[in-house]
């Protein structure tokens, strides 16, 4: 069954991005193991039914998080496709807007990753841009962060690509992979993206 326009949250030429469910728990279980040599050292997301469950429901049922997924446009049937696999193309990555904040600040922190097999085909970089725009536009937010790790060079790539600065350093910022890390912090403002 192919997808609707109308379950995206908005399109690019190759991906669309659209809300997280607790349905999409086994293609992103499935995909987040096919991805753990790409994603260590530098995030874990979860790659089981039960754990997406819980990270689920955390982004569902907070106010202060959203979760998005970024999915491939245009997929043949049974192109790409993982067991469980929701219908209307591949899950390509995930893309997160936690701690947002309303009021004078308007902010939120962006936390992102890409699947294996969509990694290094830009994807990721059109859904992020998607993804931004439904922010500063829908979401009447003025503020993106993100905060990386300073080895991740695919990471502050993917930033920097969308229009992101570099604003600073913080030592040991999160607890990653069993100890504290180091991480940059870029950002974006709604007046930085329309005057780009």
């Amino acid at each position: 069954m192919p997808h609707t326009a109308s379950r995206f949250l908005a399109e690019g030429p190759r991906v669309g991005v659209r809300l997280l469910t607790r349905a999409d728990g086994p293609e992103f279980a499935a995909r987040a193991r096919e991805s753990k040599d790409l994603h260590h050292p530098w995030l874990f997301p979860p790659d089981s039914v039960a754990a997406f469950a819980g990270w689920a429901d955390r982004l569902i049922d907070d106010a202060s998080r959203v979760g998005f997924l970024v999915c491939e446009k245009g997929e043949a049937p049974g192109e790409g496709r993982v067991e469980g696999a929701a219908a209307g193309g591949a899950i390509a990555g995930f893309i997160n807007i936690n701690n947002i904040v309303h009021g004078a600040f308007r902010c939120g922190a962006l936390g992102y990753g890409a699947f294996a097999h969509a990694a290094g085909r830009g994807l990721m970089r059109e859904g992020l841009g998607l993804v931004v725009d439904h922010a500063f536009g829908p979401m009447r937010l003025h503020r993106l962060e993100i905060n990386v790790q300073p080895g991740n060079a695919a990471s502050i790539a993917l930033a920097r690509s969308c229009g992101f600065r570099l604003e600073g350093y913080s030592p040991n910022m999160l607890f990653v992979d069993g100890a504290w890390r180091d991480h940059e912090r870029w950002a974006l403002t709604a007046e930085m993206r329309t005057s780009g």
